[in-house]
């Protein structure tokens, strides 16, 4: 089981993490406070997907719920629902870099 954690302080800061509960253990992304977005509209979708990639590539569930948190902080910084963010991206997030991306 799986969700983001999202605090709206205005329209466009928001807190962002994520938890995952599996075999009886939980395991919380790093937070993300004050999180600025452009569209907030996809992230939670990123982050399934990121968390998804994670597990099929044979990570842990710490590294899959780093790797969602990632990929949903990402891809509110575009329009629209649809990531545009690439694997290395999301890695440089995932080292704690912001999550605006010069493009």
């Amino acid at each position: 089981m799986a969700t983001t954690l999202r605090k709206a302080t205005t329209a466009t800061k928001n807190d962002w993490s994520a938890v995952c509960y599996i075999d009886g253990n939980f395991y919380q992304a790093k937070n993300r406070e004050d999180l600025e977005i452009f569209d907030r509209v996809g992230g939670g979708d990123s982050f399934a997907s990121g968390l998804i990639y994670g597990f099929l590539a044979g990570k842990d569930p710490q590294w899959a719920v780093e790797c969602g948190a990632a990929h949903g902080a990402l891809a509110m910084t575009t329009p629209g629902d649809t990531t545009m963010a690439t694997l290395d991206e999301v890695l440089q997030v995932m080292k704690g870099a912001g999550a605006r991306i010069a493009r």
